[in-house]
């Protein structure tokens, strides 16, 4: 790889779940330790499965690698982060307030802006802090702090404690007075991040669209606040064997056909590609045949156990068609196919004489995708979570924002930018669609996480006790949130992809939701290769790999379905039926 020749002492290894950036990180980290360097490999990620790829058991602290002379390793936990910060920030309320605004706090805290700031404290800690890392003589990070989080610590507003006195001011952090103690630490850390001699940025990505498209905003986000020395490493490069294999033909295709789009952001970068793997790269041996390029050996494709043929989707939608109407909500990671899958349940359901009102929140990019519009009882609307979260923006700055100062205003301004905005702002969309289940189904691609319905509820409650300010959230959220705990009128259906990554953050999703109430009605392990018998060496070793993942997952799910990998990309009503009996 291009970055181990010359390489600086810090490298931030970024990328969107499930692209192999852990992989990669602790593959390099390899490398280097082997050349006689001592090396420190640090994940932030929730997601984080460091110790098994190292197969080390791992803690806070660095400890060695063992059969890696030379590599130290530590496995940061953001949610354990993140419940010392929102304490730090919470204590000094407790005395003050009631108990109610106490908890409503406490819940602002638990979004993903929260855990990004607990975080990169001890992102900060170890990057910032010279003394905490005298003694290696390379810095690995898998994880990089995002942009958002970057902005909101460089902006001197941040630092003002305006919010502590000024409660008409919001922020997704809450109050920020907990920043003031790493203020030096932070600004350190922020010039460091910035030094092209000391630091890399690798994006890590996919042949796929979702992925390099991620990457792309990535890198165009860091670079315009100074982080500009990066790399790109497009991961699982797939070359058929297998010719006159269908599914190794079209996969190839369809990789060659997201490449040539590459994001012009991503054009000018140094850029590396590496083969996929037959199977995934776990333990030292694998973790070193990433990076070489050597193929792992394929494992045989195990007999598929009884009763994995019979899990169709479309016995999932027969269910759900017995209630006669009701919301059905798919939620998941981006790339795992929840948009392909909701679109398929509303037309099996139209087909099968329902009415039907499918929501998406992706407008443009999969048009080709959406069910057939001539199906008289089905109704096709598309939310535009852009135009939705400019709306409620606007709405904020105009009230909460009105009585603010030119700091105040510029440090609400970057908070209104943050993931949490968007997923309100859709949401209320959300809340204008859902009442049409009354006497039809509503299927909704992407819903809403568990933190924001217990945000909005406590809002809903709670707002004028609180320091953050969302008294503009619509009345329909009031009547919502109980039809949506409702098992017999809401069906949440949990999408992913049997890889280790997706799989477990499905879980966290899943028990994100559960914190609000709402139990997963079923799991849908979509693009599976271990149900398509493709004769290609590397995609029989991946399906073998997929063996314990599928099982993983469906030992998470009260009930579930099995989705193949398609040559094809679904069109119309034909195509994303398909997918019902693959």
């Amino acid at each position: 790889m291009g970055l181990l020749t010359e390489p600086t002492r810090v490298l931030l290894f970024t990328g969107k779940g499930g692209v192999g950036k852990t992989s990669l990180s602790c593959a390099t980290a390899l490398d280097l330790a082997a050349e006689g360097r001592s090396v420190l490999l640090v994940s932030t990620d929730p997601a984080s499965n460091l110790d098994e790829v190292l197969g080390t058991a791992l803690g806070s602290e660095p400890r060695p690698v063992r059969g890696a002379v030379g590599l130290w390793a530590a496995n940061i936990d953001p949610q354990a982060a993140a419940r010392a910060y929102r304490e730090r920030v919470v204590g000094p309320y407790r005395q003050a307030l009631p108990a109610v605004a106490v908890a409503s706090i406490e819940e602002q805290l638990s979004g993903a802006c929260t855990v990004e700031i607990a975080a990169f404290d001890e992102f900060a800690r170890l990057l910032g802090d010279p003394d905490a890392t005298a003694g290696y003589d390379h810095v690995i990070f898998d994880t990089a702090p995002t942009g958002h989080t970057l902005r909101l610590l460089a902006l001197p507003a941040a630092w003002t404690g305006f919010i502590d006195t000024n409660t008409t001011g919001t922020s997704c952090l809450g109050p920020l007075t907990g920043l003031n103690a790493q203020r030096a630490t932070y600004q350190a850390t922020l010039s460091a991040l910035r030094d092209p001699a000391a630091t890399t940025l690798v994006l890590v990505a996919r042949p796929d669209p979702d992925a390099l498209s991620e990457a792309g905003r990535a890198s165009a986000e860091l670079a315009a606040l100074g982080v500009r020395n990066q790399q790109l490493v497009i991961n699982g490069v797939f070359t058929p064997t297998a010719l006159n294999d269908p599914t190794a033909v079209a996969l190839g295709q369809r990789q060659r056909d997201a490449l040539e789009a590459l994001p012009a952001a991503l054009r000018e970068l140094p850029r590396t590609d590496l083969p996929l793997l037959s199977g995934p790269p776990v333990g030292l041996d694998g973790l070193r045949a990433l990076l070489s390029g050597r193929p792992v050996t394929p494992r045989p494709v195990p007999v598929e156990p009884n009763g994995r043929a019979e899990a169709t989707l479309a016995r999932l939608v027969d269910e759900l068609g017995a209630a006669g109407r009701g919301v059905v909500m798919t939620v998941g990671k981006g790339g795992v196919g929840k948009t392909t899958i909701a679109n398929a349940i509303a037309t099996a359901l139209a087909r099968a004489g329902h009415r039907v009102h499918l929501s998406t929140t992706d407008p443009a990019a999969r048009r080709d995708a959406a069910p057939a519009t001539d199906l008289g009882n089905l109704e096709v609307t598309r939310i535009d979570p852009t135009a939705e979260t400019a709306a409620y923006t606007a709405e904020v700055l105009a009230s909460a924002g009105a009585g603010l100062d030119d700091a105040g205003r510029a440090l609400l301004e970057e908070d209104l930018r943050s993931p949490c905005t968007e997923e309100i702002a859709v949401f209320r969309a959300f809340a204008r669609t859902v009442a049409l289940a009354a006497d039809r189904f509503v299927v909704i691609d992407t819903a809403p996480s568990g933190h924001t319905l217990l945000l909005l509820d406590a809002a809903q409650a709670y707002h004028r006790d609180v320091q953050r300010n969302l008294d503009a959230a619509p009345d329909e959220v009031a009547e919502l949130l109980p039809s949506l705990r409702d098992p017999a009128f809401t069906k949440v259906v949990v999408v992913t992809v049997p890889e280790p990554t997706p799989v477990h953050e499905a879980a966290d999703l899943a028990a994100d939701l559960q914190r609000a109430g709402i139990i997963p009605w079923a799991w849908v392990i979509n693009q599976s290769f271990a149900l398509v018998g493709s004769t290609d060496p590397v995609l029989a070793g991946r399906a073998a790999a997929e063996q314990a993942m599928l099982d993983e997952a469906v030992s998470l799910a009260a009930r579930h379905a099995l989705v193949a990998w398609m040559p094809d990309e679904p069109h119309g009503a034909d195509g994303l039926e398909s997918r019902l009996v693959a």
